[in-house]
């Protein structure tokens, strides 16, 4: 019997994705590589086109900075709170304790001298500064220096934030290989990859430092500092790397807008093409033919409207002198030789669907950065549901960068900021170097920025207080979420102003929810 010879078989994503014979996906191969091959290889240009749409497309730039003025806002405040219970003390010796560690922690970060190496920004503005640069171009570094204390600060912490683009991998330990810049490796056999140095087990171990920005030449050689990531003795960062990680293995990181760039880019084509198009259409220029002498003009020209000045290089008429060439202005007479016209199109300018089409764009844009189009564009039109329920969606995301980036930069910069001030006597903290738990808990520390918007006050207000009152949540977090601020110190505040308002004779007013049958 004649074995049949079919269609070779085939199982689990054979016909599916993974097909080949489809004709929707048979021109559909890609081929990806190591996370350094895919991401530091192209890094450089993701960057520049990053920024170049950051600079010159207004919904990249809105998605920017709205990321920014939600994570980060005015910038991250400290709120230390220790574990008392670990280091055996009162919980009103930790509330006294955390106080004076912020005043001495507001002495150093307050002021641009105190803090920043450069002296340009104080630490809230750094925190700023971080986070932009860390969305624009993938990553950035916060590099620790020392400097010396003065009697107006005495503290020599000094955070000097370097760009992406200046961490990358010394020319002389290069391969051989011409095209591939980003991998090295030193003489003790660690690899690098893209300015970061690994040992034999993927650890990062140091990162290389370039003195200047790629291909900007100048009248010294390029050259690398090694920096190791920690110091060995204190264990503490000595540079602070901020990035989001998409694969494992990755060193360097890729930019906010990467996945959107293409698109970013055709809208803004298609944004600027309907504009010169609208632009064209509202000037009236009126076109004349005549027999005679065209260098003589039948009628007054209109001009383009410059004003003379006492320059006469200034003063310099814009029209241009190519007979091939036709200028088009409001207001303009054009004069046209023997023979000539000209035939315009219909453009029918503005698109009847342009304003629907950039919507649809710009959810999709708002989906792959999570950042939903109504806070994109900062556009509430719809319920008050619909609404609440955008503005919930993108929080998610953007609590979720406040935790990376308090981990990855204020916490870690609050931990080798007070192991300064223990060491300097400033803030007395019993064990801090001899025990790393208790050293723990003296690092305890909540970091308040800016709180989610509200679009019903009233409601959310009224849903909170019903939180509270069946325990799911404490007056403590629904001060942090609504407010940003400390429930104690509310409640302090609030006494203090009741014994004010009742020494002057004024009743305060009673508030809906409040018990009505209080006695005066």
């Amino acid at each position: 019997m004649k074995k049949h010879k079919g269609k070779p078989q085939v199982s689990g994503y054979s016909e599916a994705g993974a097909s080949t014979s489809k004709r929707a996906l048979r021109n559909f191969i890609p081929s990806s590589g190591s996370a350094q091959k895919d991401v530091d290889m192209n890094n450089r240009t993701l960057r520049q086109r990053s920024r170049m749409l950051y600079m010159a497309a207004p919904i990249a730039t809105s998605a920017i900075n709205t990321a920014r003025t939600n994570v980060v806002g005015l910038g991250l405040t400290l709120q230390a709170n220790v574990d008392f219970q670990v280091l055996g003390i009162s919980q009103e010796t930790a509330k006294a304790w955390n106080r004076k560690t912020e005043a001495e922690f507001a002495l150093w970060a307050g002021k641009k001298q105190n803090c920043d190496a450069l002296g340009m920004n104080n630490f809230k503005e750094m925190q700023q500064l971080a986070l932009k640069s860390w969305l624009l171009s993938g990553d950035v570094f916060i590099l620790i220096k020392r400097t010396t204390p003065t009697k107006l600060n005495p503290y020599s912490l000094r955070l000097h934030l370097i760009e992406a683009d200046r961490i990358s991998t010394p020319s002389k330990l290069r391969g051989s290989n011409l095209f591939i810049q980003t991998e090295g490796k030193t003489e003790n056999g660690n690899l690098i990859h893209d300015g970061v140095e690994v040992d034999k087990d993927g650890k990062i171990v140091a990162y290389h430092i370039s003195d200047t920005y790629p291909f900007e030449f100048g009248e010294k050689p390029e050259e690398w500092h090694r920096v190791e990531a920690y110091g060995k003795a204190t264990g503490l960062p000595n540079i602070i790397h901020l990035k989001h990680d998409e694969r494992p293995e990755q060193y360097r990181g890729v930019p906010y807008l990467a996945q959107v760039i293409e698109p970013l880019l055709q809208i803004r084509r298609y944004t600027e093409s309907e504009l010169m198009a609208a632009l064209i259409q509202s000037f009236f220029t009126a076109w004349i033919e005549t027999e005679s002498n065209p260098d003589v003009l039948p009628i007054n020209e209109t001009g383009s409207g410059n004003v003379a000045t006492n320059n006469p290089e200034a003063a310099q008429d814009t029209d241009s002198t190519d007979e091939n060439e036709y200028d088009m202005g409001p207001g303009t007479v054009t004069v046209l030789k023997k023979d000539e016209k000209v035939v315009f199109g219909q453009p029918n300018i503005p698109t009847a669907g342009f304003e629907t089409f950039v919507k649809v764009f710009c959810k999709l844009t708002g989906a792959a950065l999570e950042i939903p189009y109504e806070v994109l564009l900062k556009e509430y039109n719809a319920s008050y549901s619909a609404s609440r329920a955008a503005l919930l969606e993108a929080w998610k995301a953007f609590f979720m960068y406040r935790e990376w980036f308090v981990s990855d930069a204020c916490q870690p910069i609050y931990e080798i900021w007070l192991s300064e001030a223990v060491a300097r006597g400033r803030i007395q903290a019993p064990g801090f170097f001899d025990d790393p738990l208790v050293r723990e808990a003296w690092f305890g520390a909540r970091w308040i920025g800016p709180v989610q918007g509200q679009i019903d006050p009233t409601k959310e207000c009224e849903a909170a207080v019903m939180q509270i009152s069946h325990g799911i949540k404490t007056h403590e977090q629904v001060t942090r979420e609504m407010g940003g601020g400390d429930w104690y110190e509310n409640v302090a505040q609030l006494k203090r102003e009741m014994e004010l308002l009742k020494d002057a004779g004024v009743t305060p007013v009673q508030t809906k929810g409040g018990n009505d049958n209080e006695p005066d």
